[in-house]
This record gives C-alpha cells, structure tokens and sequence, in this order.
C-alpha cells in the first residue's frame, strides 16, 4: 500500500472512529436526560398528590380520580398507587396499566426515600412522604411516549449524519491527501526516469518550507555531486582509453610487420600470429569501453535525417568484407508509410556501429554462419529484426542480457567480452529506441529493434 492510501486510510479510519463515539456520547447524554426529567416530572405529579393528602382533610378519593382523569398533564399509561403507614392501598387511579409491587419495596422506599426503575415499557418512580400525622408511599407510573419519540428521532438523525459525514469524511480526506501528496507523486515520476543518459535532470523546488522541497533540494545537490563524478570516471576511461590504443597500434605494427618478415621460422610466426590475436582482442576492448564513455545526449546530439535502411546496409557491406563467409539474408515488409519510418534523425556513426554489433553478434552465435534480417513496420514502430539459429538464453541470462560484460552459458569457445550489446542498447537509448531479444521457437534467436516514429 502507498503512503498516500495509507495516510488516506488511517485518517478517514480516526474520524470514523470520532465521529462514532460522539455520536453514542450524544445519544447516552441525552437518553440520561429524558429519564432524568421524565423521573422529574413523576416525582411533582406524586409529590403534588401527597400534599394534598397532608393538607386536605377528609380527602373524597373520587374527586381525586376525577382530578387525575381531567389533568392536563396527565401521561401515558399513568397509573399511581398510594399506601399508608401500614403499607394499605389507600388510593388508586383509574387510568394506566397495572403496577407490579411488593412490601419489600415499599420498605426499600421508607429507608432510602425515593427510588426510580423501568417496569415493562413504563418508568415506575416511588416515594416516601413523612408527615407530622402520617407516612404515606407513593408509587406512579407511566410511558415517556413523548420522550422516547425524541430519543428515536435523535437516534435516526445521528445514525444519517454518522453516515453522511463519515462518506464526506472519505471523499474529502482522500482528495485533500492526494492533493498534498502531488509534489511528491511528481517527484518520484521524475526521478524514476533518471538514468545514466540524463543525470543532467533535476527536480523544481519551490520553497524550503516543506518538507518535499527540502527533499528536491537535498536531491539536486546529491544528484550534481554524481554527475560530477560520473563524468570524472568517463573521462578517466576515456583518456586511459586513448593512452593504451597508442602503444597497442604500435606493438600491433611491429608484430605483423615481424611476421610479414623471412628472418623468423614458422613456429615463431605462429606464436606472434597468438600475440597479435590477443592484442586485436585487447584493442577491441579499449574500443568499445571508449565509446561506452563517450555515449551522452549531448556529445552525440545530431539533428540531421538518414535513412535507416542505407545505414544498415554499409553495416552488412563492413561486416562481410570481415566475415566474408557470413550469409544474411534480408526481407522488407512493404507498407504505405515504410519510406518515412525509415527516416530518422541521430548519429550514423553510432547506428553504423549498433547495426555492426546486431549482426556481429548473430554471427558469432549462430551454428550455421547464417542470420535473417527483416525490416516491417506496425503502426508508427519501425522494427528491424535480427535473427539466427544456434543456443539460446535461459530466462536469468535474458533478465541481464544487456549488463556490461555479461555473457551467456552460449558463449563457451566462442571470442567476445560482453559489451557488444551493452553499446547497442546505450545508442539505441539515445535515439529514443529499444532492443528486445525473445526465442519465438526452439534454438531461435530474436533481437528486435524498434524505433518510434
């Protein structure tokens, strides 16, 4: 999971979770106030009663039921009991449902005064009144429809807005940390495309008072630092490069001038012919890790227009004058737009030496000195393809197929160093170009060229 789904997700998660609590906290608060004021108003409706009872003389429980009946603030349900000293029902309303009571109770409310408890869907409220002539118990009860109505409502209306405000929370929260996040998702495109070629490329900072910006910062001052030593260590290879083909034309010169000699006998000639062989190879080398060196955007930068085509074929005419017994046979897709793909703006020398090693390298590995080289076109894709017949990598070879000095379990008894493909993808890279190598059928070959218009 990415940083920002991850931020996304816990900060959606906290407010989920707090706006949840809230809500219940909301709900519980205002659940305790109902019943406390519902057990509010039991208790002035009982008290009312009992003080009537003290006050009044000879009370006629008639008109009390009747005033009861004809109370304005009469309640749902409401039922009401009154005992005297010795726990005997001495009044009892019309109206209500039943009241569930023992003596237990009634002493429970002698001692500890008043006492409240819910009874069914009724809330019974009870209380003891000690007068100067007698004790009386009071038990009423009655339904807060009213109240539980409003409890309900409130339950509806927190559920709708925990739902609302949690979706809200989201949405928003997933687009305010996508928003925050951008400078960073733009940085991590930008740095994902560096390479070796554009080490040049540095990353906008707008301010120091992020923390992303300090990032870019420290990043532009990290990456000038590699460049500069990156491009101390090409120049290292490449004025190394240069010294050591000095004295290797040199010993070469001496060496077939020696062996083009009569003064040496046929052994020596064939121990000088060794000599020599292994001093190509060593120029060949330092050839290559000097181009290697010098391969950059902008020391090979050229805008000029050649074709593709008379490239590749000055590369097979170099190539068979040094394996006149390399057989290429070679095919073109025709198609409506095949004359302008062909034409591409770059380096002919450095596509002139792309195409050599292409085609060296078939040479080399194929097992009957024969490659096929096809040159179609698929919508705005020019693909030269290079195949041969011989052994073929395995899927671990291929994954470092193009790495410096790799070379394959194919290369036994075969001359080379690895770095003929490394220079093909390096060049090709500079004209915005890949090479793929895949084994379309068993003991094949393929390396595909594709260059996007």
């Amino acid at each position: 999971m990415t940083l920002k789904n991850r931020i996304s997700l816990l900060v959606s998660l906290l407010f989920t979770v707090l706006f949840g609590l809230a809500s219940a906290f909301i709900f519980v608060l205002y659940s305790n106030f109902r019943k406390q004021e519902f057990n509010d108003r039991l208790e002035i409706k009982a008290l009312s009663t009992i003080k009537l009872l003290a006050n009044v003389k000879d009370v006629d429980y008639k008109i009390m039921r009747l005033i009861d009946k004809n109370s304005t603030n009469e309640l749902s349900n409401e039922k009401k009991l009154i005992f005297d000293s010795n726990f005997k029902l001495i009044y009892s309303s019309v109206n209500g449902t039943k009241i569930n009571w023992s003596v237990t109770d009634l002493k429970f409310l002698k001692k500890n005064k008043t006492f409240f408890k819910k009874q069914g869907s009724n809330e019974l409220f009870g209380v003891f009144f000690d007068t100067n002539a007698k004790d009386y118990y009071v038990l009423i009860s009655a339904n807060d429809s009213y109240g539980k109505r409003k409890l309900v409502y409130l339950e509806y209306i927190l559920i709708l807005s925990y739902l609302l405000f949690t979706a809200i929370c989201w949405v928003l929260t997933s687009f305010t940390v996508k928003r925050t996040m951008q400078p960073l998702s733009s940085f991590y495109q930008k740095i994902k495309k560096i390479n070796e070629n554009n080490l040049d490329t540095r990353v906008e900072a707008k301010s120091n008072k992020n923390e992303i910006d300090l990032i870019a910062t420290e990043f532009n001052f990290m990456m000038d630092r590699i460049e500069v030593s990156y491009q101390k260590q090409k120049e290292f290879t490449a004025h190394a490069s240069h010294e050591l083909r000095t004295p290797l034309s040199r010993i070469t010169s001496q060496i077939e001038n020696k062996i083009g000699g009569n003064e040496i006998d046929s052994n020596s000639k064939n121990f000088l012919n060794i000599i020599l062989n292994d001093v190509n190879q060593l120029t060949e080398v330092i050839t290559s890790l000097l181009i290697l060196s010098k391969l950059d955007n902008k020391k090979y930068e050229n805008k000029e227009t050649h074709r593709l085509d008379e490239i590749l074929f000055t590369a097979i005419e170099k190539l068979n004058k040094i394996f006149p017994d390399f057989i290429i046979l070679f095919e073109i897709e025709e198609s409506e737009n095949l004359d302008s793909l062909l034409e591409i703006r770059g380096n002919k020398k450095l596509l002139e030496i792309a195409f050599s090693n292409i085609l060296k390298n078939a040479f080399v590995y194929s097992d009957n000195k024969q490659a096929k080289v096809k040159i179609s076109c698929v919508a705005q894709n020019l693909i030269i393809s290079v195949s041969n017949t011989g052994n073929t990598l395995d899927e671990k070879e291929q994954k470092n197929l193009f790495q410096p000095f790799m070379r394959g379990k194919n290369s036994n008894g075969r001359s080379g160093f690895g770095l003929g493909l490394r220079i093909v993808q390096r060049i090709l890279t500079l004209h915005k170009a890949k090479i793929v190598y895949s084994v379309p059928s068993k003991n094949t070959n393929l390396f595909q060229l594709l260059f996007h218009i």
